[in-house]
């Protein structure tokens, strides 16, 4: 792609880096496993709780911070003069399709990026690029972990202010001969969108039948990567197959293994089929999908687990079996999709000179900040409101 291709940096301008959690322990794919650490936390004194929370410069038992936005009943006193109750799990994804669960409370979080809490609802939806990945990864839930920079789809809460540049739904409006939504372009984004060497470049076709082409074809991957979020019907594989568990686990899984011949995944006594080979051979950043899913559900029973990484369920969750049909669909359904998107070409493209003479590039400076979405004051550490 020339150097005239416009960049997602332009076309989605408001970024933030990843949620930095500084501890592993605040994250678990178990939300029963949080709810256990949080007690033995608060049940630890002095030294002890110290050497369990695991102290960063950003975070400490003796500081303050603020509640995180959404979140009024949180706790904001000091850890360690007064913990308060353990705040309900959310789901986020932890790592490329593993949803796991946070401990909402940034007094356990080094970097908890407060500014996507507060768009973050039913409407919103976050696009990350991940550091080695040639897709953007897309999910409902807030993304937390090292999986790269995130960029919101919507900059206020309900959906009301597009995460784009300043008219570029009228101009694609005007050029199709229809109305652009922001989830269009996200989905053309996932269509057409490519790494390069100057970033993620995004090539906006001019002619509205590959338009039309690209949006179908994104549609469909993204309703694979968000798997039923937002209410949305559960992606489907094709001819009416669909995974079943055919046995329950009755051991810890200790490895997962793949029957090629006869599609069937095993673990722990218990089996998933059919699982199609497209859905085992799944990578990212060179490592299986399936493959790592289990390994972090197996984390806290690891030889170096320490302290509150080592709570865990004692037993393979029954809820955890539950998941894995729904991964393995998007997993080989996205296999399935991968040659069509490697073969779209948007053909003929809207130039980022284009788009720079019809005044849509380069974005002003305050498309690329936060909006300003405070409906309430925040409480700040100790109780204090925050002064924003």
């Amino acid at each position: 792609m020339s150097d005239d291709v416009p960049l997602l940096d332009d076309l989605m301008p408001w970024a933030v880096g990843g949620l930095r959690l500084g501890r592993d322990w605040v994250a678990a794919p178990d939300p029963a496993a949080l709810r256990a650490r949080w007690a033995a936390l608060t049940a630890a004194e002095g030294a002890e709780r110290e050497r369990l929370f695991r102290p960063s410069r950003s975070r400490t038992p003796a500081a303050g911070a603020a509640a995180l936005p959404g979140r009024r009943s949180a706790a904001t006193a000091r850890f360690a003069d007064e913990p308060g109750p353990c705040p309900d799990p959310v789901r986020i994804l932890r790592d490329p399709f593993d949803e796991q669960w946070l401990l909402p409370d940034q007094r356990l979080i080094d970097a908890a990026r407060p500014e996507l809490w507060r768009v973050r609802d039913e409407h919103q939806l976050f696009a990350v690029e991940t550091p080695a990945g040639p897709d953007l990864l897309v999910t409902a839930h807030l993304p937390a972990g090292r999986l790269g920079r995130i960029r919101p789809l919507h900059r206020r809460p309900g959906g009301t202010e597009p995460n784009l540049a300043p008219g570029l739904l009228s101009l694609l409006g005007e050029r199709y001969g229809g109305r652009a939504t922001p989830e269009d372009v996200l989905c053309w984004i996932l269509a057409a969108g490519r790494p390069g060497p100057r970033g993620y470049e995004v090539p906006l076709a001019a002619d509205p039948g590959c338009w039309r082409a690209g949006l179908e074809l994104g549609h469909r991957l993204l309703t694979v990567r968000l798997r039923g979020a937002r209410g949305g019907e559960p992606p489907r594989l094709p001819g009416g197959r669909r995974p079943y568990v055919r046995s329950a686990v009755v051991a810890w899984p200790h490895e997962v293994t793949y029957e090629a011949e006869s599609e069937t995944l095993g673990f722990g006594g218990g089996t998933v089929s059919p699982v199609p080979a497209g859905a085992w051979e799944y990578e990212v950043q060179g490592v299986r999908v399936l493959e790592a899913w289990f390994a972090a559900r197996s984390a806290h029973r690891a030889p170096g687990a320490d302290g509150l990484e080592a709570l865990g369920p004692a037993e393979w969750p029954q809820s955890w079996t539950s998941e894995l049909p729904a991964l393995v669909t998007a997993l080989a359904l996205l296999a399935d999709l991968a040659p069509e998107r490697a073969a779209f070409e948007p053909g003929p493209a809207l130039s980022a000179s284009e788009l720079r003479a019809a005044g849509v590039l380069p974005p002003p400076g305050w498309a690329r900040r936060p909006a300003s979405v405070l409906d309430h004051q925040e409480e700040g550490p100790g109780g204090q409101f925050a002064l924003l």
